[in-house]
């Protein structure tokens, strides 16, 4: 499979009582850039990031959504959504992001990303777009966006592909890890199959698989 890279953004500091910081700040908002930007262990090169123990760390060190979905939200809600509008760093096209295997890399540019786990709905984004619903109706629709680890440095930019080079047999994918641990708790027993799961996740799933008594 290969996409391209719609638009690279980068967050802008925004203060707003709606922010989850407890500094009240927050990197939610995210905004196109031009030209090529460094993808480096940590993320982007500029990208600001409020809540580190949140939303950074190895294995959320870029957030990709895809074009696709983010018009369905424009036409559900009926208000246009430009790039970064889900505080991603990559806005995709023809990419199945929501597909994706956990586990599965991605050469974007000069850089090798690693797809990690979902992103999961927080009020701060609730709030940054001033819908008071929207973890729910986002939980529903189940198209998360994939977190993605950084493999090897390199630098990215629009109109960049995104080929995906190797690919976990365990199949696992965005999408069920994101159902199982939201609304389909059924589907918990396929994350032990994911290996390259973070194993916070994993030990999760198993605490509440054993308090099912399975």
């Amino acid at each position: 499979m290969t996409g391209r890279v719609a638009a690279v953004n980068l967050g802008i500091v925004t203060e707003a009582e709606w922010a989850g910081d407890a500094s009240g700040r927050s990197g939610i908002d995210k905004r196109p850039v031009e030209g090529s930007v460094a993808v480096l262990a940590g993320g982007l090169a500029g990208d600001f990031v409020a809540e580190r123990p949140v939303h950074g760390g190895p294995d959320q060190a870029v957030y990709a959504y895809a074009e696709e979905d983010a018009a369905w939200w424009a036409a559900e809600l009926g208000r246009g959504i430009g790039p970064g509008g889900f505080g991603e760093n990559l806005t995709t096209y023809a990419v199945d992001v929501t597909g994706a295997v956990i586990g599965e890399q991605w050469q974007v540019g000069s850089a090798l990303l690693q797809v990690t786990k979902p992103r999961t709905p927080c009020t701060t984004f609730a709030g940054f777009w001033g819908v008071p619903d929207l973890v729910r109706r986002f939980t529903v629709r189940a198209s998360p966006g994939a977190y993605l680890r950084v493999l090897r440095e390199g630098e990215v930019g629009a109109g960049d592909p995104v080929e995906v080079v190797e690919r976990p047999a365990h199949g696992v994918t965005i999408g069920e890890v994101f159902r199982a641990t939201s609304l389909e708790p059924e589907l918990l027993p396929r994350l032990l199959d994911a290996t390259d799961l973070p194993e916070s996740i994993r030990e999760r799933a198993r605490r509440r698989l054993a308090s099912r008594g399975r």
